[in-house]
Order: structure tokens, then C-alpha cells, then sequence
């Protein structure tokens, strides 16, 4: 293939792309190189990061550019549904299917198919979806006909594939003939400077916009807090910020304290205990059942040493503690979601309760249950009850807020 000569600052004018970022740059660079092919992309990188630009891009400078180009959520179609909603069915398959359905890979043949959120897939659809991409051959739900495609996939994913395929969530097939080209999307907190041209730019759109007298600027103050602040929601809650500023804040001038009053604070990683969630920071993802483990073994530890004390004044040993003491307490590690303290005030040692540490563990597992309702019902609410807003603030797919709701009958 001849070497092609790209104009990158074009390309970034063209499609609305902010930022000087090396690994920006190498983004685009290598979705201009691809283009011209028939090659399988995957593009990975945290929410907010702008993934779906680059489909588009390959897509616009592909030989097949004039055909259909379908960008899909595979993390908002229902796990019941999705084969029908990507492969097609025939009328009279299943309930409800009153004609036959043609899918999205049948809609796209010729063009290109984006699949957004591709680690969401269930593990019956990964077997189908690498079928066509070894073969182009698929067959509709309810049909024992083989159906030919030559849509060019193209896929995204916010989480770390290798992690999904040891805990055997995805396919290590599937990866290899997705990844024949691997794109990363650098997240926010990578791109400093780039964070504060992104912020001039949402404001000059917002004042453009709503043709607002001045638009909102940073001080040489303000623009480190932004560079330095690690920003979990990339680029869409830089975006998200900047318009709330744009409104609420009567000050034009943008200050470090204004900045702290929308939650924007100097060395945070996190905003309403949002944890950042990305294909290359597993360490930093929210773990459940990792916070109850550690709960557990911080409960079990006291409660040895409340036994080792009961089995002392029972057994009449000589004690220099007085007749009323404190319960021993252990240093539990920091979560991201506060868990309610054990209490610290003096209990008089004959009067102790002795619950097991089972009781106490599941006490506080249904504390964290509660608080991550909360947690929900409140980002539903900030983002106007749109599910995919909520998702994506929260860090979570579409397809697993769904299941949170309904898991604790939240109803809109």
C-alpha cells in the first residue's frame, strides 16, 4: 500500500476533534491507515473518551462509504432480544414476531456495522458474531437458512478484553479476529493540555449557542486544577461541566473555587463516588464483591478479639482493662462508597451482644446494597432519567443499569 499523506489538523477540523495528544494523533493516524481495507478494528477506551468518532472516520474514507453505516449499542438491546435484533428472524419464531425481521448485519451488507460496547455481548451471541466474521455466513432466528453479509465490523469496548477472557466473559477467538487492528482512545486524564482546549471550546459552543454576551474562561489557576484533575467521565463530564458553569455560574472568570462548587477539585479522581472504569485501569474498577471480602475479614478480626475478651471475663482471669471498655476496632480499608462505622462508644462488658460475623457481614452487605440504590436513583434523577446518561455517569453498560433496576425496583 503506497504511503499516504494525511493531513491530520484537516482531518481533526472535519470531524470536530480537539487536541494535540501524541496518542490522539496515533488514534486517528492508524484509522486513516485502515480505512482502505476490509480489516476488523477494535477500538478500546474508557467511557467518554470519543470511541465512536474513529468508526465514523473509517467509514468516510472506506471504499464503501456511499453504503449504510448503523452504529449499535450492544449494551442497551435486552440479552432476550439481541440475536433477533442483530441476525434477523423469521415471522412466527418466537412471540410477538408477527414478520420476519431483517437485522442489523443484514441492513448493513456492503456498508459498515459499528458495534459499540462488544464485551456486553452474551456468550451464545459471541459464537454467532464469530461465525461471520470467519465466514460473512449468519442465519436468522426461527431459520435453518444461511444468509451472506459483507458488512465490515467494527467494534468498541469499555472493558478490559484479556480480564473478560480469564473470567471467561468473552471469547479469546472472538478477540483475536475482532482485534486485527487494536485503536486505543487515550483517556482525559492523559491529555492535559488538552482538557483545557476542550473546555474553551464547549464554552465557546455554549455561548454561541444560547448567543450568551461572554462566554466562561479559566484562570492560569483554574487551567491547572483542570489539567491536574483526573476527570472519570472524560470527555463527556468535561462537556457536561462546562455547560452547567455556562448557565448556573454568574462569574464569567472561571476560578479554582468556582471549580470546586461543580465538584472540580485539585488531586480528585472521582466526582459523587463515580469510579473510574476504562479497558486499561482494572485496579481503579469498582469491586463489590472485593469491598464485602475485605468488610468480612476486618468484621472476623473483631470479632476474635471481642471472643478473646468475653472467654477472659468469663473465665475469671485478672484484667487490667476497667469495667467499661471499648469494643476493639481494626482498621478497615477505604472504600469507595462509605460503610457505616462500628460504634466506638464505651459498652459495658457484661452486656455485650455477641452477633456472629456472619450476621454482621450481611448487615453491612445490605448497607452497600442500599447505598448503591441511592446512588442510582440520584444519577437517574441528575441526568433526567435518560438510561444511557445515567450508565455512562455511573460507569456501567445500559444492559446492567437495566438489571439494577429492576433487581431493586426502581421504577422511573
Amino acid at each position: 500500500m503506497k504511503k499516504l499523506d494525511i493531513d491530520l489538523q484537516k482531518l481533526k477540523n472535519q470531524y470536530n476533534i480537539v487536541g494535540k495528544n501524541k496518542a490522539l494523533d496515533t488514534a486517528l493516524l492508524t484509522a486513516v491507515q485502515v480505512a482502505p481495507t476490509d480489516l476488523s478494528v477494535l477500538i478500546e477506551g474508557e467511557n467518554g473518551v470519543g470511541k465512536e468518532i474513529i468508526p465514523r472516520i473509517i467509514h468516510d474514507l472506506s471504499p464503501c462509504k456511499n453504503k449504510k453505516y448503523l452504529a449499535i449499542n450492544c449494551g442497551s438491546i435486552p440479552e432476550g432480544t439481541i440475536d433477533s435484533e442483530l441476525f434477523g428472524h423469521e415471522k412466527g419464531a418466537f412471540t410477538n414476531a408477527i414478520s420476519e425481521h431483517e437485522g442489523y448485519f443484514g441492513a448493513a451488507d456492503g456498508g459498515t456495522l459499528f458495534l459499540d460496547e462488544i464485551g456486553e455481548l452474551p456468550m451464545s451471541t459471541q459464537a454467532r458474531l464469530l461465525r461471520v466474521l470467519e465466514t460473512g455466513e449468519y442465519i436468522r432466528v426461527g431459520s435453518n437458512s444461511i444468509r451472506k453479509t459483507t458488512a465490515r465490523i467494527i467494534a468498541a469496548t469499555n472493558i478490559n478484553i484479556p480480564n473478560a477472557i480469564r473470567e471467561g466473559k468473552f471469547r479469546q477467538d472472538l478477540y483475536y479476529r475482532l482485534c486485527r487492528v487494536n485503536i486505543t482512545m487515550p483517556p482525559l486524564r492523559e491529555r492535559e493540555d488538552d482538557a483545557v482546549l476542550l473546555f474553551k471550546k464547549f464554552a465557546m459552543d455554549m455561548a454561541t449557542k444560547y448567543q450568551m454576551p461572554e462566554y466562561i474562561h479559566l484562570t492560569p489557576a483554574a487551567e491547572e486544577v483542570v489539567k491536574s484533575y483526573k476527570w472519570p467521565g472524560n470527555i463527556r463530564q468535561l462537556k457536561n461541566v462546562v455547560e452547567q458553569m455556562s448557565v448556573l455560574s454568574e462569574e464569567r472568570s472561571i476560578t479554582p473555587e468556582v471549580l470546586a462548587k461543580f465538584g472540580i477539585v485539585p488531586n480528585s479522581d472521582s466526582e459523587m463516588g463515580i469510579t473510574i472504569t476504562g479497558s486499561r485501569s482494572s485496579e481503579s474498577q469498582h469491586d463489590y464483591e472485593k469491598e464485602i471480602k475485605m468488610l468480612a475479614h476486618a468484621v472476623l478480626q473483631l470479632r476474635n478479639e471481642v471472643e478473646e475478651l468475653k472467654q477472659k471475663i468469663q473465665g475469671g482471669e485478672p484484667s487490667n482493662l476497667p469495667a467499661t471498655t471499648s469494643v476493639p476496632t481494626t482498621t478497615a480499608p477505604s472504600f469507595t462508597h462509605q460503610v457505616p462505622n462500628i460504634p466506638q462508644s464505651p459498652i459495658p462488658a457484661t452486656d455485650m451482644d455477641f452477633q456472629t460475623a456472619e450476621e454482621v457481614l450481611e448487615d453491612d452487605t445490605l448497607n452497600i446494597n442500599d447505598m448503591e440504590k441511592r446512588n442510582i436513583i440520584k444519577s437517574l434523577q441528575r441526568n433526567h432519567y435518560r438510561r444511557k446518561d445515567a450508565a455512562d455517569e455511573l460507569g456501567i453498560s445500559v444492559r446492567t443499569l437495566y438489571r439494577k433496576l429492576k433487581a431493586y425496583g426502581i421504577e422511573e
